[in-house]
C-alpha cells in the first residue's frame, strides 16, 4: 500500500464513520510522513551507506557513525 493508497483509504474509512473532521489531521500527517522520508539522514535507514552518503557523511557531524 502506498501512501496515497493510505489516505485515500484513511479519508474514506473517516467519511464512513461519520468522522469528517479527521480528514485535516490525516493530510496532515500524510504531509508531515513524506518530509520525514524525504529528509536527507534518512538516506541511511534505507540500506546500505553508498558514495553520496560517505561523502555527506564527511560533511555533516550529526549523522550517527
Amino acid at each position: 500500500m502506498t501512501p496515497d493508497d493510505w489516505l485515500v483509504a484513511a479519508k474514506t474509512d473517516a467519511d464512513r464513520r461519520g468522522l469528517p473532521e479527521l480528514k485535516p489531521l490525516l493530510d496532515a500527517l500524510n504531509d508531515a510522513t513524506r518530509a520525514l522520508r524525504a529528509a536527507s539522514w534518512n538516506r541511511h535507514a534505507a540500506g546500505p551507506p553508498s558514495a553520496v552518503d560517505a561523502a555527506d557523511r564527511a560533511t555533516r557531524s550529526d549523522d550517527p557513525p
